[in-house]
C-alpha cells in the first residue's frame, strides 16, 4: 500500500471519530449510546474541511469562564434567571427549534435572514458547506469544553431544559464554550460573505441563535459569548483552505441563481420574527 494510501485511509478514520465526538456534542442523549448511526441519521454532519492538527485550540484562544463569587459568574447567574420568564412563550419553543442540530432542519436556520431557501435541492453547494463546516466549528471547542468540564446552569438551578432526555448526557459535558453558538457564529460569518446585502439579518439572527442556549438553560452567558469568539476563530482558519474556499464561492453563485428565481424561504418568517421579538434578557 502506498504512503498516500495509507494516509488518505488516516485521515477517514480520524474523521469519522471526529464527527462521533461531534455528535455526543451536540446531541447527547440517545446520540451518545450510537454515535455512528446518529451522525448518518440524526445530525448529518460531514467531514470537515480541516484536520485535527489544523483546528484553533480553544484551551489557548479563551479565558477560563467565570468563578463562582465573581462578577461574571453573578451576570452569568442573572441572565439565566431572566430567562426564565420566557419559559412558556414562542421564544422557548424557537430556542427548541434552534436546539436541533441535525439536517435538514438545521439548514434552515438562516433561511429567514437570507430571504432565500437553504435546502438539499435548492442549495446543494450551501447545504453541503453548512454540513461540513458544523463539524469543523463543533469541534474547535472540545479541548476547553473537556479541560474546564464547566457544570451546565440547569444543574445548579434545577429549572427545567429544552432537551429534558440530553439531561444525563449534559451534566457530564463540559458547558465552555457553547458549541451550538460557535456553529451558529461561524455560520453566520460565513453567510455574510456569500449574501452581504443580508449581513445584519443574518448576525441579528445568529445572536438570538446564541441566546437561545440561554433560554433553553443549557448554557451560561459567558458559554454564549465566547462561543461567538470561537465561530470567529475557525472561519478565519477555513479561509486558509482552498476546498472551502471553493465551496464558498460555488454557494455563492447558487444563492444568486435562487435569487434570481425568486425562491422563498421554507420557513415560516412571520412565526419566528414575533417569537425572536420576545426578549429573553
Amino acid at each position: 500500500m502506498s504512503v498516500s494510501i495509507m494516509q488518505e485511509k488516516v485521515k477517514t478514520v480520524l474523521q469519522t471519530i471526529f464527527v462521533s465526538l461531534l455528535v455526543l456534542t451536540l446531541m447527547g442523549g440517545a446520540a451518545a449510546a450510537n454515535p455512528d448511526a446518529a451522525m448518518a441519521e440524526k445530525i448529518g454532519a460531514l467531514p470537515g474541511y480541516l484536520t485535527s492538527s489544523d483546528y484553533p485550540d480553544s484551551l489557548k484562544l479563551l479565558p477560563p469562564p467565570p468563578a463562582p463569587g465573581s462578577v461574571a459568574f453573578a451576570l452569568d447567574e442573572d441572565v439565566a434567571r431572566r430567562t426564565f420568564s420566557v419559559r412558556d412563550s414562542a421564544r422557548f419553543d424557537q430556542a427548541l427549534s434552534d436546539y436541533k442540530m441535525s439536517f435538514p432542519h438545521a439548514a434552515g436556520t438562516f433561511s429567514c435572514a437570507l430571504n432565500a431557501p437553504v435546502t438539499e435541492q435548492d442549495t446543494p453547494h450551501l447545504y453541503k458547506l453548512l454540513r461540513r463546516t458544523l463539524t469543523d466549528a463543533g469541534l474547535t471547542t472540545l479541548a476547553a469544553k473537556q479541560f474546564y468540564q464547566r457544570q451546565r446552569p440547569f444543574v445548579l438551578n434545577k429549572q427545567p431544559i429544552c432537551a429534558p432526555e440530553t439531561r444525563a448526557h449534559l451534566e457530564k459535558d463540559g458547558s465552555y464554550p457553547s458549541g451550538h453558538t460557535t456553529v451558529g457564529w461561524a455560520w453566520a460569518l460565513i453567510l455574510t460573505e456569500i449574501s452581504p446585502d443580508q449581513t445584519d439579518a443574518i448576525l441579528s439572527r445568529a445572536r438570538s441563535f446564541g441566546e437561545s442556549r440561554n433560554v433553553c438553560n443549557h448554557h451560561w452567558f459567558s458559554d454564549v459569548d465566547w462561543g461567538r469568539t470561537m465561530g470567529a476563530v475557525i472561519v478565519a482558519r477555513l479561509h486558509a483552505s482552498p476546498e472551502f474556499l471553493a465551496d464558498l464561492a460555488a454557494a455563492k453563485l447558487e444563492l444568486a441563481v435562487v435569487r434570481e428565481q425568486k425562491l422563498q424561504p421554507t420557513r415560516d418568517c412571520g412565526k419566528e420574527a414575533a417569537a425572536l421579538a420576545i426578549k429573553a434578557y
